[in-house]
Parts: structure tokens; sequence; C-alpha cells
């Protein structure tokens, strides 16, 4: 399926809105992503979970860094805490997240 902007059909998250904190990670190395999709962090940064892509492009996370948002390499990532359990799958297009 032509997917367009999105990177997979399917997404995990901890509620139906995609807004509570999956889970919580210290990136293991930088990373400069490649466009402003991505969020960008250094080596020892907090990294924020807030839903998972699953299907065709399942090494692709979202979180936060700080204020901004974006995607990443879910392998950079060293999860040491969980916020929640429960793993909801929905459509990519069913939720937005919006930080201002």
């Amino acid at each position: 399926p032509d997917l367009g902007r999105r990177f997979a059909e399917r997404k995990r998250c901890a509620d139906p809105e995609c807004s509570m904190l999956m889970c919580r990670g210290k990136a293991m190395r930088d990373f400069k992503g490649p466009d402003c999709r991505f969020v960008n962090f250094k080596k020892g940064e907090a990294v924020y979970v807030y839903y998972k892509l699953i299907g065709e492009s399942t090494e692709l996370w979202a979180g936060s860094v700080g204020s901004d948002f974006g995607y990443f390499p879910k392998d950079l990532l060293e999860i040491n805490h969980n916020y929640s359990n429960e793993e909801l799958e929905l459509p990519t297009d069913v939720s937005i997240l919006f930080f201002f």
C-alpha cells in the first residue's frame, strides 16, 4: 500500500490517543535524523517513547527529547523505565501529538 509520508500503517500505543508515555530510555549514541520528521539526540540523553511503529517499519519509534518530537531508530535506545505494560494497536493516522 502507498503510505504517503507515513512510515507504517499501524503503531502500538499505551492509550487510544497515543498521549501517554510508554517508556523512557537513554540514548546509546548520537543520532541526527535525515529530515524534520526525526528527533535528534546526543549519547546519554533521556528519550521518552510515545508509540512504536509496527509492520514494515518496526525499527522506528516516536518520542521526545526535551521539547522536540519525532522518529528515531529503536536500536539506539536503552530502556530504563516502563510506564505502561499495556499496548494498543492502532492505525498510524488515528492520533497526532502536538508539542508547544
